[in-house]
């Protein structure tokens, strides 16, 4: 028998009643040290973030509406916890890891509420536990620290659902189509196999990938790993802010060179429409939603270890309630992973990408009980094959507009691939 709760979601008797319990520690260390080898949740920037292991319960969902189905769900078990918070910072209390797959229509997506949470933010640390079935909290055994990763001992690197040439070729047939006016902009993808000898230990690339590149969000929900750039959405108190990149070229390691290179991507005419295209399609969602939205007239530059990116911070006040999923309804997918306009761009992807991009391209991040949170847009990152955890699938896509050149565009996904490759070598 299954118990009803508010909003029409019905929850398993044994998943009715979380009793969640957020206490203050002593600095612990580095969170992703803190990991297990099985069932690694993490969010985490430079050293800052949340890291999470265990189950306490789950929601799986597909069709049109995930996010709104996330959120009924989501309110209901929020409705159904008792929870003693005694840190009260954002990330504290109730707190669930969350990746939702880019077209609803052929992925699924997935919340998921650990049983243990580590979190460091603004020189404070803090153990949830997150226990089913009546069980006594006890947050301070939790912090005993994982074992040592293991390295891979081989990688083998093959092609995905297409081979470099055939999608080159197919890069080219749309810039042809934007020609005709059919559509903007498309955001195409494209995959690289990866063979381990043995089954990953995700804290290996999760550290490597933290430790590289400490300016991005260091990601691993339910078997999807990498190191986002890409900031879809925070909300925290009523403030949401998106930071957006869309407009990439590659470093060369040689700093005149990489100086130079940053010119020619601040002026170049191809990156600042792919780039206006993207802070639009955020901006336009985020006003449906609040009083006032902030845009800046000019994207800066931000540089990573491997690429240059054109950058633009877009925030704004909610006005209407919105949590951090609800404003996920509305920016997702943005211009930045899918194109414009939206559902032209769409279209265009499900008849020429020749795959499923799954959870890639998806938000992906975590949200606390009032409905703040952080999401990103998982790029940068490889999926675990669920039947065979040697085997993982890398993506990298690259905006196409008017003049897009396919070499030039086969050349940005591969510096694209660079984080993701390098963080599985041994």
């Amino acid at each position: 028998m299954r118990r009803l709760l508010p909003c029409g979601v019905t929850l398993a008797p044994a998943l009715a009643l979380l009793t969640v319990t957020t206490v203050r520690v002593d600095d612990p260390g580095p969170l992703l040290d803190l990991l297990p080898g099985d069932d690694a949740l993490a969010w985490v920037c430079g050293d800052e973030g949340l890291v999470g292991w265990g189950e306490a319960t789950r929601l799986e969902v597909s069709g049109a509406d995930p996010f709104g189905e996330a959120e009924r769900w989501w309110r209901a078990l929020g409705e159904a916890c008792a929870v003693d918070d005694r840190v009260g910072l954002p990330g504290c209390g109730l707190v669930a890891f969350g990746s939702f797959a880019f077209d609803p229509t052929t992925g699924s997506s997935t919340l998921v509420v650990p049983a243990v949470v580590v979190g460091h933010r603004s020189g404070s640390w803090w153990v949830t536990t997150q226990v089913a079935d009546g069980g006594r909290p006890r947050p301070a055994a939790v912090l005993t620290g994982g074992s040592e990763p293991a390295a891979p001992r081989a990688v083998r690197f093959s092609d995905g659902a297409r081979t470099a040439t055939d999608w080159t070729r197919v890069v080219a047939g749309v810039v042809d189509r934007i020609g005709t006016g059919e559509v903007d902009k498309v955001v195409l993808a494209r995959d690289l196999e990866a063979q381990l000898d043995e089954p990953l230990d995700v804290r290996w690339p999760l550290k490597r990938l933290s430790e590289g590149y400490p300016g991005c969000w260091t990601f691993a929900v339910d078997g999807l790993l990498g190191a986002t750039p890409e900031m879809l959405i925070r909300l925290e108190e009523g403030l949401a802010t998106s930071r957006v990149l869309a407009g990439t070229i590659r470093r060369s390691g040689d700093p005149a060179r990489d100086a130079a290179q940053a010119e020619v991507l601040a002026r170049s005419s191809k990156d600042l429409e792919e780039h206006g295209y993207a802070v639009r399609s955020v901006a336009e969602a985020l006003e449906d939603h609040c009083a006032s939205v902030d845009v800046p007239a000019q994207p800066f530059l931000l540089r990573l270890q491997n690429v240059m990116h054109l950058a633009s911070l877009v925030s704004g006040v909610v006005a209407d309630g919105s949590t951090s999923l609800g404003l996920l309804a509305s920016l997702h997918p943005s211009a930045a992973v899918c194109g414009t306009p939206t559902a032209a761009a769409m279209d265009v992807i499900r008849e020429v990408e020749g795959m499923d991009r799954g959870r890639y391209a998806g938000p992906v991040g975590w949200l606390d009980a009032s409905g703040d949170g952080e999401w990103g847009i998982a790029l940068r990152c490889a999926e675990l094959d669920p039947a065979d955890p040697r085997r993982l699938r890398l993506f990298a896509g690259c905006g196409i507009v008017a003049g897009s050149q396919a070499e030039q565009e086969l050349a940005e996904s591969a510096a694209k691939l660079v984080p993701m490759r390098d963080a599985l070598q041994g």
